[in-house]
């Protein structure tokens, strides 16, 4: 892709499952798309906050088998973190959500609130649960069982935009065909 996009897309919004691809589809598109374009994920969120909020009952859990339990204050701080993307697109920024919709259609209704008024493009990121494992296993910094606990938690009631599948097709690939879309915007 070559050339200034006349886009109206200012938000692109990855959901997936742990080791599904989606930060390395957020990378490959920072190099496609001709503007400039911020990638901020969910696991940056939870690197920032305090560490009793990544082992209690108020923050987030990570139990073996890969479940992940989420408590009240930091569901407080992701609402306000949520809201502050919301905020910096508003102010003129192109941002790329790499996010994993635990909550299924709730977590997406509670970005669609902060992302109000605002052109949002929906990409679901599969990955076979198998695939994504074996990612995670590479990886070394997962509980392990997560990966495939979230393959398809993450799509249940899901509606997308595009959807892509890093199993089937290299990050590059799947940034190809989401910065089409971003482009036929």
């Amino acid at each position: 892709m070559t050339g200034a996009v006349s886009s109206s897309v200012r938000v692109i919004v990855l959901n997936g499952g742990s080791s599904s691809g989606k930060s390395g589809i957020a990378r490959c598109l920072q190099a496609l798309l001709p503007e400039a374009w911020l990638a901020i994920g969910v696991d940056t969120l939870i690197d920032v906050m305090p560490a009793r909020l990544r082992l209690g009952s108020e923050g987030i859990g990570f139990a073996d088998g890969g479940e992940v339990s989420v408590g009240a204050e930091f569901r407080l701080l992701e609402d306000a973190w949520m809201e502050g993307v919301g905020a910096m697109v508003r102010a003129g920024a192109r941002v790329i959500v790499d996010d994993v919709f635990l909550g299924g259609v709730e977590s997406r209704q509670r970005w669609e609130k902060a992302l109000d008024g605002l052109d949002v493009l929906w990409v679901g990121v599969r990955c076979d649960a198998a695939v994504a494992a074996g990612r995670e296993l590479a990886r070394g910094d997962r509980v392990s069982g997560m990966a495939e606990a979230q393959a398809d938690l993450v799509h249940r009631g899901m509606t997308y935009d595009v959807e892509v599948d890093t199993g089937r097709a290299e990050a590059v690939e799947c940034a190809k065909v989401i910065a089409e879309r971003v482009g036929q915007s």
